[in-house]
């Protein structure tokens, strides 16, 4: 594959300026009819794009200043899920205005014992006629307090193994008996939420897929979520790169030290290696599945972005102890804030110790590790865990 973009007389760029000269200021839900939302989708939410096509669709619309509407988890998470597993009424109700960011969306999967082993969620989804009556609680939801619909990983048969008891639903957060609290981050920053259901009804054709079938609906979630975090962006794909901050030091007059120097130049060189990782990643899940290449680009990128902050607060001397600094005298921005956030870089999204777990598995084909409660009721599996 060749990792290069496009030159500047690419009819792919073309046909995209063509489009931005005809819509100079886009709406959310125009950019979201044209596709370019969500390009690697397929028509008619997206385009059928390759991964380069892609890229040249990224770079025009960061050429002209255009900001896609934001709604990461919907876009990132729930909608690939809609548009593989979804009825067609569910996608025609809540893709078009997931897409044009009209509605946002969370992911209800967490809870305080069920993080790394997300099979052991406690949160019940009990059928009573046509409807599902919820009771549980959910924590590290990523906006909840701003999303209308959430998806949900509930238990629906208390006695199967835990793997197989296990429901995936659409949840509008509006909902009489669903709470949500503040989880205020070491950044100050409130993207966090607990949430609990307490008798919460959910209508039953916010079921997806089978009932019991939602264990292989939450593995694929977690691998769209992987690519979701392969952008560069030292945060989770959001936020300043390694090549933003060498940009960064060369504007102020370079390093101060061999050091420093030395730091960056690896900076640099991984950032690449995580550009190209990223491309393979897009074109994984493009293929079809997401695949085990998204594990290894996130494992290899939150130690990294972890490092771009650390190396940017200590360009940045006593005054990274400010919130509003950045390096070596540099409005602080994305900086401060990031370097604060970075420690959770190993743990959203898959910790790093199951992210390695799924490459020997997956990749290097070593044995599984051993589960003791694999087979076992559920409600034994919860009543030994207290």
């Amino acid at each position: 594959m060749n990792f290069e973009l496009p030159p500047e007389d690419d009819p792919r760029r073309s046909e995209v300026r063509a489009w931005l000269e005809e819509h100079p200021n886009p709406t959310g839900r125009e950019l979201a009819d044209s596709g370019y939302v969500v390009p690697h989708w397929p028509k008619p939410w997206g385009l059928d794009a390759d991964p380069l096509t892609q890229l040249v669709i990224e770079d025009e619309l960061k050429r002209a200043k255009v900001q896609k509407p934001i709604n990461p988890i919907g876009t990132g998470h729930c909608g690939p899920i809609l548009v593989m597993h979804g009825t067609e009424e569910q996608k025609q109700r809540f893709i078009p205005p997931m897409l044009s960011g009209d509605e946002i969306w969370c992911q209800l999967f967490s809870e305080p014992g069920a993080g790394s082993d997300l099979a052991s969620v406690r949160t019940q989804a009990r059928r009573d006629g046509d409807e599902f009556v919820v009771n549980g609680q959910k924590i590290w939801t990523s906006l909840a307090h701003d999303s209308q619909f959430g998806i949900l990983l509930a238990r629906t048969d208390p006695e199967a193994p835990k793997h197989e008891g296990l429901s995936y639903f659409i949840v509008d957060m509006r909902t009489p008996g669903i709470e949500i609290r503040p989880i205020v981050d070491a950044s100050g920053w409130h993207n966090f939420n607990e949430v609990f259901f307490t008798d919460a009804r959910i209508p039953a054709d916010a079921l997806i897929g089978e009932e019991n079938a939602g264990w292989g609906l939450a593995r694929e979630t977690l691998a769209n979520e992987r690519v979701t975090l392969s952008r560069e962006g030292a945060q989770w794909g959001w936020g300043p790169t390694a090549q933003d901050l060498v940009k960064l030091v060369r504007e102020q007059g370079g390093a101060p030290d061999p050091l420093s120097r030395d730091r960056l130049v690896r900076l640099y060189i991984d950032g690449e290696i995580l550009r190209i990782y990223g491309l393979r990643t897009v074109a994984a899940a493009i293929s079809g599945h997401p695949g085990p290449m998204a594990s290894v680009r996130k494992a290899l990128a939150d130690p990294h972005g972890q490092e771009v902050f650390r190396l940017a607060n200590d360009l940045a001397g006593a005054a990274g102890m400010l919130n509003d600094a950045g390096p070596l005298g540099t409005p602080g921005g994305w900086w401060g804030q990031g370097f604060l956030f970075s420690p959770a870089l190993t743990i959203g999204g898959g910790t790093s110790e199951v992210l390695r777990n799924v490459i020997g598995e997956r990749i290097l084909g070593l044995p599984r590790e051993p589960d003791p409660d694999a087979g076992r009721p559920w409600r034994e599996v919860a009543g030994r865990a207290g």
